[in-house]
């Protein structure tokens, strides 16, 4: 028997919601809210939650030194030719702004969501959604094939959902306390709307940015490997921070005295016990008197907590062996290092996040054929499916390491417009600009206004004659 569409919704729904734990636990570790692990029972007693607040958090690092060198600058057509209504489409939704944050919770939780719509009918909007909030369905079988997209949310004292198949969009309303079961969306009702409608794209506009996924398993966060050992540092610090509280000066013992007391009266002057005398190591007078003869001080030397810091600094060293990232970002220390080691430092990073272009590259494009679909233009969403998105370099290299193979580049007969495109923080945009200004100026030389190529020209007084202008004499 089909599944009916209210099914597939509760169906997808709970998928959603066993989904939601582990991408809030990568997102809390992400922020630094890391529970203290490995330490023992007596430990946790004694700290009770002293720690609960501490963590030196690596889990920021690792995601953002990859999703800064992550920087999609525009969309080419099959043919290699900028689309320059895609680029258009992109900031009017402020995808530009977007897209670095739906990436970087793609790279904390494994997945982010892009939803291609045109909410007023007028204009088409690129918006990112959560993986808390949304979920793609494929048809099995074929992985890349979409057969289902659900959204939801929260309103007020209500919980919103749409599911999206290829032909159909149903809008789904419930009591936000209590659950309940689903019913139609009256939100639209008012406005002659119905609560279900057809998909006018003919396609999920539910897209997946997933992260590292693999044939055989699902999309799998950057934070998997860091979290183990995010957690063996935390504790190794909570270790240092104990010792250094209790064993930080040396201690200090008296050998051949008895234990210092004194007498306890009652109000009639009478001894009735005794007590322990504190002795107090930071008195004003900084003396400990010693009345029996042949007593002495002992010292127990202060705790050396090096080898705490030695197995921090090796556990770190792991986090940016498995995550391939840089010395750089995990210790900060640049001593007397040339361009060329930095740039093979960074050369795992530059590996990894060409790779993560290629496969975002692919739900990049997806996302610009649906938008592109949306308005009409099915030639270009064809195009745009076959063309290639134009990334920001992901190596970082000084302005004269860059000028230095830009120039070796030129000489054996690279376009300037490919080299251009080298240049980083450079947009197609202003490569336009660029190829215009040089049409300008060669149309201003083989116009001869030659002096046009060097600023405005000085006005000439009336009466007098123009630099170019014979003297009437």
């Amino acid at each position: 028997m089909a599944e009916t569409p209210l099914q597939m919704t509760e169906r997808l729904y709970r998928k959603l919601q066993r989904r939601r734990p582990a991408a809030k636990a990568f997102s809390r570790y992400y922020d630094g809210e890391h529970p203290l692990l490995f330490a023992s029972p007596e430990f946790s007693t004694q700290a009770g939650g002293l720690f609960d607040e501490f963590s030196d958090n690596w889990c920021a690092t690792v995601p953002d030194a990859t999703v800064e060198r992550l920087r999609p600058l525009g969309f080419r057509l099959e043919d290699g030719t900028l689309d320059t209504a895609a680029g258009r489409a992109w900031k009017a939704s402020e995808c530009d702004v977007e897209i670095g944050l739906a990436l970087l919770d793609a790279l904390i939780t494994g997945r982010a969501y892009a939803l291609v719509w045109k909410p007023d009918g007028v204009r088409t909007e690129i918006t990112f959604e959560h993986t808390s909030n949304a979920l793609v369905e494929y048809v099995p079988g074929r992985r890349r094939v979409r057969a289902a997209g659900l959204k939801v949310w929260r309103d007020w004292n209500f919980e919103f959902a749409t599911l999206f198949t290829p032909t159909m969009v149903y809008r789904w309303q419930r009591p936000r306390s209590g659950g309940g079961q689903w019913t139609g969306r009256t939100a639209g009702l008012s406005r002659g709307e119905p609560s279900h409608i057809p998909n006018p794209l003919g396609a999920v506009p539910l897209v997946e940015l997933p992260n590292r996924s693999r044939l055989s398993s699902r999309p799998r966060s950057e934070l998997r490997t860091v979290v183990p050992l995010q957690n063996a540092v935390n504790t190794l610090w909570a270790h240092v921070m104990t010792a250094s509280d209790e064993r930080a000066l040396p201690a200090r013992v008296v050998l051949g005295m008895d234990r210092p007391v004194r007498e306890i009266v009652d109000d009639t002057g009478e001894v009735v016990g005794e007590e322990d005398l504190p002795l107090d190591p930071f008195r004003k007078d900084r003396l400990l008197w010693l009345e029996r003869e042949g007593a002495s001080i002992g010292e127990f030397s202060a705790a050396d907590l090096r080898g705490f810091l030695d197995v921090i600094n090796q556990a770190v060293e792991h986090i940016g062996a498995q995550t391939r990232t840089p010395a750089t970002y995990l210790s900060g220390k640049l001593v007397n290092v040339s361009a060329e080691t930095l740039v093979a430092s960074e050369a795992g990073l530059v590996a990894k996040v060409t790779e993560k272009q290629r496969h975002f590259g692919s739900g990049l494009r997806e996302i610009m054929r649906l938008e592109a679909l949306a308005n009409g233009e099915s030639g270009r969403a064809e195009s745009l499916a076959l063309g290639s998105v134009v990334w920001r370099d992901p190596q970082f290299r000084s302005d004269s390491q860059y000028s230095d193979a830009l120039v070796k580049l030129k000489s054996i007969g690279v376009p300037d417009e490919a080299l251009w495109e080298r240049i980083p923080g450079v947009t197609p945009d202003e490569i336009e600009r660029w190829k215009q200004m040089r049409t300008d100026a060669a149309g201003a030389i083989l116009g001869g206004d030659m002096a046009a190529l060097f600023g405005p020209k000085p006005d000439v007084a009336e009466g007098e004659p123009a630099d170019d202008q014979p003297d009437a004499a």
